[in-house]
């Protein structure tokens, strides 16, 4: 009896070990399985992060190397009434702030023989540096010997070196340009380094008025009011064709509308450029070239549109449109009344797509609207623009690039849900 008790007593741990074994296995794998999608999602919006970061950012530290992330900028010094960029230099071994006065000198960088890199002499590990004419607050001396050392093939200049009275001959590694640093607390004290490779004390600091500048005065302001305008209706525009085309061809019956709607879908198979030239024409003979109107009525009609509304109203059962009409409804009725309002999804799905092509349109406003016609651009036409007149300060186009995406970003935010639906729902018959 004792043995059957114990018996179930094993039976009952082992089954509780197996249990908690099993439950921390499930926890390593939902963990790991965490970590792998915050790792992706951050690589997903690494560059969008980079965009939002360095539209922040100043000129200069865009070019700084290595690359990082956050924007920083320069504290400054003033100095003799002008204001001067800090950098952290050590003196004697004490770490000191000081500027840059713009005087630079000719140092040489000496080296024993055994030290020197033939291959990258500026790679060869200096014993010292020394100016090679008198500087101010640099001691010691380099006369050049006349002689020469050869290693590796090469030959290098010997110099008498002097330092705190002992003198040595080295060689001459290589020559350089070193600038002139003075701490602007303490004028007497002066050093020598490279400015492109010393530290600058720097603060973490937000370059807001990147977009003030890029929307008052890049004419960002103008395109972006353009743009919303175009967007609207030309949004508008399809989903109200689109609703109109997609009951047409799922509800009423007439002579020839399978082939009518077919023919209508094959539209979509005719690539854009094939279209550019005659649509420019008819532009120019009706007098919309150069207008905005231009943008917009071609655009209206979509057969993608009509297609995705009339796959949604096919699901729609009959019964409720058979009801509606029993009720005296007609058939403008019984679209806005009934088919609207479960169409919202559809409707969503549309909108976000012809919301997305009208806004980041390019090809077609570049043809018809004028480089010089500025009061009629488009913000694609204006990055353009921003894009030549700024390739020198990626900063200032990031942010052009940061402010036509956020329109966008905000209504797929805002309307993600329906969107999914629409894609989930659309497309099944």
């Amino acid at each position: 009896m004792a043995t059957n008790i114990k018996t179930q007593v094993n039976y009952a741990e082992l089954a509780a070990i197996r249990e908690r074994n099993e439950l921390i296995r499930l926890w390593v794998v939902r963990i790991a399985v965490y970590i792998l999608l915050i790792a992706v999602a951050f690589l997903m919006l690494f560059p969008f992060l980079y965009m939002v970061f360095t539209s922040l950012k100043t000129a200069t530290d865009v070019f700084h190397s290595p690359p990082r992330l956050l924007p920083y900028s320069s504290i400054t010094a003033e100095y003799e009434g002008e204001q001067y960029p800090l950098y952290i230099v050590t003196v004697d071994g004490q770490e000191r702030q000081m500027i840059d006065t713009g005087d630079s000198a000719r140092f040489g960088f000496f080296t024993t023989p055994d030290l020197i890199n033939v291959d990258e002499p500026r790679q060869s590990q200096i014993v010292v540096q020394l100016p090679l004419e008198a500087v101010e607050g640099v001691a010691g001396s380099a006369v050049e010997t006349g002689q020469t050392v050869e290693v590796g093939g090469e030959a290098f200049d010997l110099f008498d070196v002097t330092i705190d009275g002992q003198t040595q001959q080295l060689a001459l590694a290589y020559r350089g340009g070193l600038a002139r640093m003075i701490d602007p607390n303490e004028p007497s004290v002066v050093t020598y380094a490279n400015a492109r490779t010393t530290p600058q004390v720097e603060r973490l600091e937000f370059q807001w008025r990147n977009y003030e500048a890029v929307i008052n005065q890049r004419n960002l302001d103008r395109s972006l009011i353009n743009t919303a305008v175009v967007t609207f209706l030309v949004t508008a525009g399809q989903v109200i064709t689109s609703l109109l085309g997609g009951y047409a061809f799922s509800r009423m019956r007439f002579r020839g509308r399978d082939a009518v709607f077919l023919v209508y879908l094959g539209t979509i198979m005719i690539p854009f450029v094939v279209l550019i030239i005659p649509l420019y024409q008819l532009m120019v003979v009706i007098g919309w070239q150069d207008h905005l109107v231009a943008l917009i009525l071609p655009w209206i009609f979509t057969a993608y549109g009509t297609f995705l509304m009339r796959q949604f109203f096919i699901t729609i059962p009959k019964e409720l449109e058979e009801a509606a009409q029993l009720d005296g409804l007609s058939r403008f009725g019984i679209l806005w009344r009934v088919f609207v309002p479960l169409s919202g999804p559809a409707i969503a799905t549309q909108a976000i797509i012809t919301f997305l092509y009208a806004w980041n349109s390019f090809i077609w406003p570049l043809v018809i609207i004028s480089e010089g016609n500025t009061p009629n651009h488009v913000v694609t036409l204006t990055l353009n623009q921003l894009r030549n007149a700024a390739q020198s300060e990626p900063n200032i186009m990031l942010t052009g690039a940061a402010v036509a995406i956020l329109p966008p970003l905000i209504l797929f935010i805002l309307a993600q849900r329906y969107f999914v639906e629409g894609i989930a729902n659309t497309g099944l018959k």
